[in-house]
């Protein structure tokens, strides 16, 4: 069986199957109605996530899921859950409780921020501020949070008299919740869930009619 990859491997096919699985998330939520969209995001939860739950009850198959997805996990998802549940769990979350101009670029922060932030900051993050976060991967992340808000509210017409300085904003927003941790838990779940509530937040602060979310 092939080894799991330790957090300090860079693990480029764990980081391809992130990015390309949430663009695809962000993609079928851009372009399908709402009930589609939640739908599909609801099935592939319900296949993957209960069998994740399951396999820590059995040996057989969690060696099956080792087997199978090994290319794609870390040494501790043996043993505990995979992050692909606490993505899965947190895009469903902010799919629920916030609006689409929230949950688009929250998904696009979701797919590139975090990844991107963890590639620079194991190649190139000398300055640490939080555990393994480093000041490089943390500038990453704004880097990549400000183009995608800056992209996506100029190509969408939102926020017309302040698109630069909120998204200077949701570039911290982003970047913010990629770095800080939350109660030891994964930052495929924090990290959704911090950055549509940041932009929720940056949406209201500058005027712009927002719901508290979709389910209420």
């Amino acid at each position: 069986m092939m080894a799991l990859k330790r957090r300090s491997d860079i693990h480029l096919a764990r980081k391809l199957w992130h990015v390309g699985g949430v663009s695809i998330m962000a993609l079928i939520y851009t372009y399908a109605p709402y009930e589609v969209a939640m739908t599909i995001l609801a099935l592939t939860w319900l296949a993957f996530v209960p069998v994740d739950v399951f396999r820590h009850y059995s040996p057989q198959l969690n060696r099956l899921a080792l087997k199978t997805f090994g290319l794609i996990m870390r040494d501790h998802e043996e043993k505990k859950l995979a992050g692909t549940t606490y993505l899965l769990t947190g895009a469903a979350l902010v799919g629920l409780l916030f609006p689409r101009e929230v949950v688009q670029p929250t998904l696009l922060f979701l797919a590139f921020a975090d990844p991107f932030a963890s590639l620079i900051g194991i190649k190139y993050g000398t300055i640490k501020i939080f555990g393994h976060k480093s000041l490089q991967g943390f500038l990453a992340a704004f880097v990549i949070c400000f183009v995608l808000s800056f992209s996506y509210f100029s190509n969408h017409g939102l926020l017309v008299n302040y698109q630069l300085t909120a998204a200077v904003l949701a570039g911290l927003v982003g970047a913010l919740a990629e770095l800080i941790p939350v109660a030891n838990l994964d930052d495929n779940l924090t990290l959704p869930v911090l950055s549509a509530l940041g932009l929720w937040g940056i949406y209201l602060f500058y005027g712009h009619p927002m719901t508290l979310g979709v389910i209420f």
